[in-house]
C-alpha cells in the first residue's frame, strides 16, 4: 500500500475521537506511517501570530506545522515516521475564507499527502457585527477550497479543524484590564469585543449572534468536509474546549500562545485515548 493510502487508512478510516494514535513512541508497526509532505491553511492561529512576540507571526509554535517541542504539532508527530518530512505553512495572518481557495491552489501545487485547516476566526472578528461574512459566502469559498484539494490530491488526507468559541474568549477575558485595553487599542474582534463590560441587553443579544455565526461556520465546514471521503473534521473538539485564559498570549488577549497551541494539537491529532 503506498504512503498516502496507509495513512488514510489510519487517519480516516475511523472517526478523528477514536483513530489510532500516531505520535512518535505510541504508535504500532501497523500505524507509524511515512507522509512525505503536509501543508496547513488558515489564518493567523495557524501561523502561531503572537505566540513568541509582539505582533510577529511564530510558524514554528504553529499547532499544525511547529518545529517548538513544546507545542508537539501534527508536523512533529508525523516526523518521527519519516525525518525528511517537507513541511509548508501556507495559513496567513489576517485572512479570511476567501483566501481558503487560494491557498489550497498552493497545497496543490506542493503536493502536499496531509492537509489540515482552520478557518473563519476573521470572518465573524470584523470591526463591526454588519461585517460578518455570511453564511452562504463562507459556504461557498470553503466548498470550492475543498475540491481544489481533492481533484487536485485525490488521495491526500484532510483534517478540518474547528472554529473555537470566540465567545469563551470574551467570558475568560472581559474582566481584566489589561485585555479590555488590548482590544479596544487593537481594535481586535469589536463584533463581539466591544462594550466587553456592558450588560445591555443588546450588546448581550450581539455577542450571541456573533457566536450562532461561528457555530454556523462550524456546521458548514463540518457538512462540506463530509461529502469528501479523504476528509474528517474534528468532531467540535476546538469549538467545545473551554480553554482558559491562560491559553491566550498576553500581547492581545486574543491569540493562542504557546501552551494553547500545543493544547491545539492536542485537540485535533488522532489519538487513541480521546
Amino acid at each position: 500500500m503506498s504512503a498516502p493510502r496507509r495513512f488514510l487508512a489510519v487517519l480516516l478510516s475511523l472517526p478523528v475521537a477514536l483513530a489510532p494514535a500516531l505520535a512518535p513512541g505510541t504508535a504500532s508497526a501497523e500505524t507509524r506511517v511515512s507522509v512525505t509532505s503536509m501543508a496547513s491553511l488558515g489564518d493567523s492561529i495557524t501561523r502561531g501570530f503572537n505566540a513568541c512576540g509582539f505582533y510577529l507571526d511564530c510558524p514554528s509554535r504553529s499547532w499544525s506545522t511547529g518545529s517548538a517541542s513544546s507545542v508537539d504539532s501534527h508536523y512533529l508527530r508525523l516526523k518521527g515516521a519519516n525525518p525528511s518530512l517537507v513541511v509548508h505553512n501556507d495559513a496567513k495572518t489576517g485572512a479570511k475564507v476567501a483566501e481558503l481557495p487560494g491557498q489550497a491552489e498552493r497545497a496543490v501545487s506542493q503536493r502536499a499527502e496531509y492537509v489540515t485547516i482552520l478557518i473563519g476566526a476573521n470572518d465573524a472578528c470584523t470591526p463591526s457585527e454588519e461585517t460578518m461574512t455570511s453564511v452562504a459566502d463562507y459556504e461557498a469559498a470553503f466548498r470550492t477550497a475543498l475540491q481544489t484539494l481533492t481533484s487536485g490530491l485525490p488521495e491526500t488526507a484532510i483534517l478540518v479543524a474547528s472554529i473555537p468559541d470566540v465567545k469563551r474568549l470574551w467570558e475568560v477575558a472581559k474582566d481584566k484590564a489589561a485585555a479590555r485595553v488590548a482590544w479596544a487599542t487593537l481594535n481586535i474582534c469589536q463584533s463581539l469585543l466591544e462594550r466587553p463590560r456592558s450588560t445591555d441587553p443588546e450588546d448581550v443579544a450581539r455577542r450571541e449572534r456573533v457566536r450562532a455565526r461561528v457555530v454556523d461556520f462550524n456546521l458548514v465546514a463540518e457538512k462540506v468536509c463530509a461529502e469528501y471521503p479523504t476528509c474528517r473534521d474534528d468532531g467540535g473538539a476546538v469549538f467545545d474546549q473551554r480553554f482558559e485564559l491562560s491559553d491566550v498570549n498576553t500581547w492581545d488577549y486574543f491569540h493562542p500562545d504557546a501552551s494553547g497551541q500545543h493544547l491545539l494539537a492536542e485537540l485535533t491529532y488522532p489519538s487513541d485515548d480521546r
